[in-house]
C-alpha cells in the first residue's frame, strides 16, 4: 500500500519539533540523578537474582531478575549513554560520557555483553537512527525477515522459527550483525565494496577475521563470564548450588532476549508503520518520518517506563535520540500536540499488541505501508 503524505507542512513541522527542545531546556544534574536510580535499580535486581539462583535449578524467580537486570542495563543505561545523552551534564563523571562508558577495558565493567558497544553505536546510533524505515536500515524487519516471509514453509511453522529465533536473537542477529555494519563502515573509508550479509562463512568462522573477532572477543568473554565465572563462585556452596546458578543464568539469558525482543522489535514493524524507498530531503521530513515510522507504548511511571527499556517513549527518542531518559517523560505531551497540530498518527498501544502485529509481519502475513515522495 502507498501512502501520499505531500499534505503536511514540513518546514512548520520542523520548527514546531525545535521548538520542543528549546522548552525542555538542557540536561540537568537531576536527569543524572534519575540515571543513577535507573541504574541502581538493575544492580538490585542482579543482587537478589543472584543471591537467590543457588537454591533451584531453573529458578524462574531469580531467572527473572537478572534477565530484568540484564535488558535494564542496555536499554535503560547503555542506550542514553552511547547516545550522548548525559555527556553535557555538569560535573558528570567521566564514566557516565560517551567517551568512556564500555570504551576498552571499561567494557567488562560497564557493559559486557554478546554485543560489541562499538559497532552498536554505529549500527544504532547512526545507521538505524537516520535510515529509519530505509533499504539502508539493519534493522529493517520486513527487509530481514524476507527469506522467511517468502518461504513455501507453512504458517505456522513461520511462527515456530520466529519464536525460536526471539529466544536467541542478540546473539543470533544482534552481534553478528553489529559487527557487519562497523565493518561496512570501515569499508566504505577504504572506498571497498561492502558485504551484503551477516550470514556468511567467515562471520561465524572463528579463524577468519570477522569469525575471530565474533568469537574471541566478544562471544567467549561474554559467555565465560556469566556461565563459568559467576556460576564458580557459588562452588563453596556445592556443586549443586554452582550448577543451579548455571542453569538460572541459561534460563536469564533465554527471558532476556525474549524481553529485549519484546521492547525493541515492535517499535518500527507492523501494518500501520510507514517505510521509505529514498532517503529524506530536509529537516522536516525526517522529523516526520520518525513520527509516522515509529509507535510507542504505555507510559506514565518510571517503573513502567523501566520494564519498558524506555522504548515506549521511542517517538520521542527518535525526535531527539540525545536526550536523558527523564526528559522523554516531560517531552511526550508537546509531542503530542504537534501531531494533532499536523493531522499525524502518534501511535501508542500496548506492547504485547504490538508484539502480535510485529509476529505477523515477521511471517509475511501482513506488510509495512510505502510512502509516496512528493
Amino acid at each position: 500500500m502507498t501512502i501520499d503524505y505531500t499534505h503536511v507542512d514540513k518546514k512548520q513541522l520542523a520548527k514546531d519539533i525545535d521548538n520542543i527542545r528549546a522548552t525542555i531546556g538542557k540536561p540537568t544534574e537531576e536527569d543524572f540523578k534519575h540515571l543513577k536510580k535507573m541504574e541502581l535499580w538493575g544492580r538490585l535486581c542482579a543482587l537478589l537474582g543472584y543471591a537467590t539462583a543457588w537454591l533451584l535449578p531453573f529458578n524462574p524467580i531469580s531467572a527473572l531478575l537478572i534477565s530484568i537486570a540484564n535488558v535494564g542495563r542496555w536499554a535503560n543505561v547503555t542506550h542514553p549513554i552511547l547516545h550522548k545523552a548525559y555527556d553535557k551534564v555538569p560535573n558528570i563523571p567521566k564514566r557516565y560520557t560517551s567517551k568512556s562508558f564500555a570504551k576498552g577495558w571499561r567494557r567488562i565493567i560497564d557493559w559486557l555483553d554478546w554485543i560489541d558497544p562499538k559497532a552498536w553505536e554505529v549500527e544504532h546510533n547512526k545507521m538505524h537512527h537516520y535510515h529509519l524505515g530505509e533499504r539502508d536500515d539493519p534493522d529493517n524487519i520486513e527487509h530481514n525477515m524476507e527469506w522467511l516471509r517468502t518461504s513455501k514453509l507453512p504458517m505456522w511453522l513461520r511462527y515456530v522459527i520466529v519464536i525460536v529465533f526471539a529466544a536467541i536473537w542478540k546473539i543470533a542477529y544482534y552481534a553478528p550483525n553489529t559487527l557487519k555494519i562497523l565493518g561496512n563502515a570501515e569499508l566504505r573509508k577504504q572506498g571497498q565494496a561492502e558485504h551484503d550479509t551477516f550470514i556468511r562463512a567467515d562471520a561465524w568462522n572463528p579463524f577468519a577475521k570477522d569469525g575471530y573477532n565474533l568469537w574471541f572477543k566478544f562471544y567467549l568473554p561474554y559467555f565465560i563470564f556469566r556461565f563459568i565465572f559467576i556460576p564458580l563462585l557459588f562452588l563453596p556452596l556445592g556443586v549443586e548450588a554452582s550448577l543451579n546458578v548455571l542453569y538460572t543464568s541459561i534460563l536469564a539469558e533465554i527471558f532476556a532476549n525474549f524481553h529485549s525482543f519484546l521492547v525493541i522489535i515492535p517499535n518500527h514493524s507492523a501494518a500501520d508503520i510507514y517505510q521509505f524507498d529514498e532517503p529524506a530531503e530536509s529537516k522536516g521530513e525526517f522529523y516526520l518520518r520518525q513520527i509516522i515510522g515509529t509507535v510507542n507504548y504505555n507510559t506514565g511511571t518510571n517503573i513502567i517506563d523501566y520494564f519498558h527499556g524506555w522504548l515506549n517513549y521511542q517517538i520521542e527518542h527518535h525526535l531527539f535520540p540525545y536526550l536523558p531518559l527523564s526528559q522523554y517523560q516531560k517531552m511526550q505531551p508537546y509531542v503530542k500536540d504537534i501531531c494533532a497540530k499536523h493531522n499525524l498518527p502518534y501511535r501508542q498501544e500496548n506492547v504485547f499488541k504490538r508484539l502480535l502485529m510485529t509476529l505477523d509481519l515477521m511471517v509475511g502475513k501482513t506488510s509495512l505501508l510505502l510512502i509516496k515522495k512528493a
